[in-house]
């Protein structure tokens, strides 16, 4: 196996910081994949540091006054338990951060053919409010940034967390230029679903095998549809059987093949591809570093 060592990953070290270890939330994730990455051998001299996105920038997808509330520490409690984070300056500096890290994976993607980053998928913010651990929607922001700088003429966001995007459905809904594809359970958060232009509701404890051939006659059939300019691809790895926010029956392996299959049909199709690594719920966190690994390392040798 021969790693691509120009495989651009984009990477800040204020994603993790102090928090509670407890948390369900591993907010130590993203420095745990950097030092499991650094480790195996893929990050050399690829690595890109994304600035911090402004709030003039955000706005183009999400409501000036719940900006302004969320970064002055000024949402009410109930808002505040919906997004599930205890506030703190530096959580904000990772979010706008995060959120500038997606539109740099997918500019370095658009360069390079692919490229990812060792973070994003918030895929559960609204224009107007936070939720699931999401306060702004990198998605959203990167498709539309993207259209906006006239680097795609149409974005196909294919999302694979094993929760439903809501909050980039609702976020882009009216929009023509960017297509949002959500393959999720079913039966799992949130419980409120929101249209996205397509929806696969996938049933609890669905295997490998199915779930494989889904994924791959999914995104075959929108990439000869759409014809897209890129896609962004969300890499959630709680779709495995042992997530503890999961629900499908997906294994270790299955999550190799369904990374493979997304990054390979994009290159047979000659379409660039951005990754962001989307979910996962582990205690263990040396394990949940490694599963969000895959994507990277089967990016490095397609």
């Amino acid at each position: 196996m021969v790693i691509n060592p120009h495989l651009p990953l984009v990477y800040h070290h204020d994603y993790s910081f102090d928090f509670d270890v407890a948390h369900r939330f591993v907010m130590s994730k993203f420095a745990d994949l950097y030092q499991n990455l650094l480790h195996s051998g893929h990050i050399q001299q690829n690595l890109f540091t994304p600035e911090r996105a402004t709030l003039a920038c955000l706005e183009g997808v999400h409501c000036p006054q719940y900006l302004h509330d969320l970064t002055h520490n000024l949402l009410d409690a109930k808002a505040q338990r919906r997004i599930g984070l205890p506030w703190s300056a530096e959580l904000m500096a990772r979010t706008f951060t995060e959120a500038q890290g997606t539109l740099h994976t997918a500019q370095l993607a658009l360069k390079h053919g692919v490229a990812c980053h060792l973070a994003g998928g918030t895929h559960h913010a609204h224009s107007d409010f936070g939720s699931g651990y999401c306060m702004v929607n990198d998605l959203a922001y990167t498709a539309t940034a993207l259209i906006e700088q006239k680097l795609a003429t149409n974005v196909l966001i294919f999302d694979l967390d094993v929760h439903q995007g809501d909050g980039t459905a609702a976020i882009l809904q009216h929009n023509p230029y960017v297509f949002t594809c959500s393959v999720h359970c079913e039966k799992n958060f949130p419980f409120r679903k929101i249209s996205s232009d397509c929806d696969i509701g996938l049933p609890i404890g669905l295997q490998d095998r199915q779930y494989i051939e889904i994924v791959a006659s999914t995104l075959t059939s929108l990439i000869r549809d759409l014809n897209p300019s890129i896609v962004l691809y969300d890499a959630g790895v709680d779709i495995w059987q042992h997530d503890s926010l999961g629900k499908l029956d997906i294994s270790w392996q299955g999550i190799e093949q369904r990374d493979r299959t997304v990054l390979t049909l994009c290159q047979q199709f000659g379409v660039p591809v951005a990754t962001v690594i989307g979910g996962g719920y582990d205690k263990d966190h040396a394990r949940l570093a490694e599963r969000h690994s895959i994507v990277i390392k089967q990016a490095a040798i397609i």
